[in-house]
């Protein structure tokens, strides 16, 4: 039996934000059939953001009406400074749905992706301008009260999508249809035009799919031009926590690199995925085993220790790749545990870090006010020969702790009271212990 070390009395800053996700909850007020929503459930992990890219097609969230910008303001060639250009019912509603559950909603001004053979939002709006000015208008809708708005505590605005996941010689562009000399010049008039409505707010983007040489020109570009980035954002899928570290420091240095320094760092985009070809259909079938489980609490549990300062999982719509709701009765799947436990880490006054570490053991620990130690110590490999572990979990003094398992036999339970909290994790297990 191994032990892992906590020293209580070395505590760190607070938990940073690592359980948001793609997606907010399911709630449909005015439909007339059978009304499945996970809206309690939710709200009860104490999900803190939720991203609204690729909402805008799926029905639960006002689907074909929300959330795109082609969709609020219809007409591009109508008067972006006239209430009445604009379509924000099927957005308010669900915007009001989100806030309601406690959940920020991150907002992405863009368009989502088009798979279609023909490609119609995701091409160059024909007036950068005046995009920045419609997006100006979104915003003060949501925050100012314009056009018979709202003024909700909404920080994050986001500006586009993946404008590089495809080469730049691509005869099919999803996301971004133009070139990216033309993004730059795009994404620089809405940011400084955004940025001087509103010095205050978080504005940033513009969530890179991966391609890293397109990353270093995009901030030499937005550097040499003097162009404001609050945040970078950018999506990573991969099968190991470790890839987001690495890439996390990357990014990070990156900012610094180009004088952004003070740029949040933001992956908005993650999950359990080999590959999107061949490999595609066995990872989101990983997603809902106690293997995809035991990812999501991993990458959490290291990105703590990462220069990550929002991590967004993709996601929690009704869609593939959804390792958190049943799709058709939207109950919670074992998945959802890790976005449960990790809400309660912001009852902690700080975070402690292990002492040591063991391999394929991945571990966060918190102390509330009265010094009460809770620790999530998830097991986790890429390897399915690799073998679990027995641990004692030492925090320096003696307590009383409750037990709680989630694996392939348990749904996140108590199996054990105990003054001596000893585990044995199956591979691909997560447990909870909570000092009483």
């Amino acid at each position: 039996m191994e032990t892992l070390q906590f020293d209580l009395s070395k505590e760190l800053g607070p938990f940073k934000p690592l359980n948001a996700t793609n997606g907010g909850p399911w709630r449909r007020k005015h439909a007339t059939e059978m009304k499945i929503s996970n809206f309690d459930a939710y709200k009860a992990a104490r999900i803190p953001y939720s991203s609204n890219h690729g909402s805008g097609i799926q029905p639960i969230y006002g689907g074909p009406y929300s959330y795109d910008i082609t969709k609020i303001f219809p007409d591009f060639d109508a008067d972006p400074y006239e209430a009445a250009s604009y379509d924000f019912a099927c957005t308010d509603d669900d915007i009001l749905t989100c806030l309601e559950a406690g959940t920020k909603p991150f907002f992405r001004l863009g368009e989502s992706i088009e798979h279609h053979i023909k490609k119609h939002a995701t091409l160059p709006p024909k007036d950068f301008s005046k995009w920045a000015v419609i997006c100006e208008h979104v915003i003060r809708h949501y925050r100012e009260g314009w056009a018979d708005g709202f003024f909700h505590d909404m920080e994050y605005w986001e500006i586009w999508n993946e404008p590089d996941l495809e080469p730049d010689d691509s005869t099919n562009k999803r996301t971004w249809g133009g070139t990216r000399a033309e993004f730059f010049t795009f994404y620089e008039i809405a940011a400084r035009h955004l940025k001087k409505c509103f010095p205050k707010l978080r504005i940033g983007g513009p969530s890179l799919c991966g391609r890293e040489e397109w990353a270093e020109d995009f901030l030499q570009h937005m550097s040499k031009r003097q162009v404001p980035l609050d945040f970078l954002s950018w999506h990573m899928y991969t099968t190991r926590p470790e890839n987001i570290k690495e890439k996390a420091k990357r990014m990070k240095n990156r900012l610094v690199k180009y004088g952004y320094e003070n740029a949040e760092c933001i992956l908005n985009e993650w999950n359990y995925v080999t590959d999107f070809g061949d490999g595609l259909l066995y990872s989101m079938e990983q997603m809902r085993t106690m293997k995809g489980v035991s990812f999501i609490m991993a990458c959490m549990s290291l990105a703590q220790s990462a220069p990550i300062d929002l991590l967004m999982y993709y996601d929690t719509r009704p869609s593939a790749y959804n390792g958190v709701f049943d799709f058709y009765t939207a109950k919670p799947l074992k998945g959802y545990y890790p976005f449960l436990w990790y809400g309660y880490f912001y009852d902690r006054k700080a975070q402690v870090e292990a002492v040591n570490e063991i391999e394929t053991i991945y571990s966060l620990c918190g102390v509330d006010e009265r010094g009460k130690a809770l620790a999530v110590i998830t097991c986790f490999s890429d390897q399915d020969k690799a073998e679990g572990k027995e641990l004692f979990v030492d925090f320096g003094r003696p307590g009383q702790y409750e037990i709680y398992l989630l694996d392939d036999t348990h749904a996140g339970e108590l199996v054990a009271t105990t003054d001596r909290p000893e585990l044995k994790l199956p591979m691909h297990s997560v447990a909870l212990i909570r000092e009483i």
